[in-house]
């Protein structure tokens, strides 16, 4: 028994698939079990490990680390110091990549402004986002960079000005929909797997909309304990900080969201059926950009599906969500047009 279930272990990690992978700001507390997790998929032949010269520990050791799992995916780590430009250093990192996952960007500190930290981090994410340009135009780029609602047309739209496909950058936002699974399954008593609750509008406060009336089980809680249960899902990520005493945020649930869509990413690159919520540009609402339901394709995003029917509250709620959103696309879309990506 025992030798059977370890020999189902090291098949689940075999690896050996087609896809290039990339994970910069693959040495920080996301980045490590990441990485972890992302070399694990099936779909993957190779995975770069990137980071700049003051990471936690260099990029290198976390590949060296990773190269020791029975596994057939090739890891190589890179390292670029501080102030230089991406865009003139990675190019071996990048280049063939089909998927670039970005767990980036600096957290907000006491005294920050949202605004503030926007500015911060979209110039971080900006030079990402221009080596991806540079050297993998084709690849998706999977941003966990916070405020993901101003991030993701923030760069979106640079990818439109630059004469490449906006629809290559997608925000992360399945954190919200795997923590709604989960206390659903708390309530109901059912497993996580068995709970698909979808999660749209964006990825801050009341933005977060988990539709629970879409899932069989969601479905079924009292109507009088979803309010709460709303607030629940819009306030873990701050449940998580406290927890930590202020010493660390969602690393590690994060990482699992992100593997959960970077595995939804390289499915339908590589032929199979998937679908995952994100943050795209989009059309089913008026908003140009809005996370819902995407199925992913063999280029990436196919298409955003349908938000489906509400119920009186979350038809309430998507209203809300709906001007609140507004607003912070409309910060990412001001900072596109102030600047461009330098791809030469």
């Amino acid at each position: 028994m025992g030798a059977t279930c370890t020999r189902g272990i090291r098949k689940a990690i075999m690896g050996g698939g087609a896809h290039k992978v990339c994970v910069c700001g693959g040495a920080g507390g996301i980045g490590q079990p990441l990485c972890l997790l992302m070399s694990m998929d099936p779909n993957i032949k190779e995975l770069s490990v990137f980071d700049l010269n003051v990471a936690m520990v260099p990029p290198k050791g976390v590949a060296s680390d990773l190269s020791h799992i029975e596994s057939k995916v090739k890891v190589s780590g890179y390292e670029m110091e501080v102030g230089k430009a991406p865009k003139d250093h990675l190019m071996d990192c990048l280049f063939g990549c089909s998927l670039v996952m970005v767990p980036a960007g600096m957290p907000r500190k006491p005294g920050m402004t949202r605004d503030d930290l926007f500015r911060l981090n979209a110039d971080i994410a900006k030079g990402i986002v221009e080596a991806c340009a540079r050297f993998c135009p084709n690849a998706v780029v999977a941003l966990i960079v916070n405020p993901i609602n101003s991030i993701v047309p923030a760069m979106a739209e640079l990818y439109r000005k630059a004469g490449l496909d906006p629809s290559k950058i997608v925000g992360v936002t399945t954190l919200d929909c795997v923590r709604a699974n989960k206390f659903v399954s708390e309530i109901t008593g059912c497993h996580p797997y068995q709970v698909e609750v979808p999660v749209i509008g964006g990825h801050a406060g009341m933005t977060i909309l988990p539709v629970f009336s879409q899932d069989y089980y969601g479905s079924r809680i009292d109507p009088s304990k979803i309010p709460d249960l709303d607030r629940k899902t819009q306030d873990a990520g701050t449940e998580v900080v406290s927890a930590k005493n202020g010493k660390g945020s969602a690393t590690l649930s994060m990482a699992y969201a992100g593997a959960r869509l970077g595995r939804a990413v390289l499915a339908g690159l590589s032929g199979q059926t998937a679908v995952e919520c994100a943050y795209i540009k989009s059309d089913v609402t008026e908003l140009p950009y809005f996370a819902s339901r995407v199925q992913f394709g063999r280029k990436g995003v196919a298409r955003a599906l349908p938000i489906g029917k509400l119920n009186a509250h979350e038809q309430k709620r998507l209203a809300e969500a709906k001007a609140q959103l507004k607003s912070e696309i409309a910060t990412g879309m001001k900072y596109a047009q102030q600047t461009s990506l330098t791809i030469k």
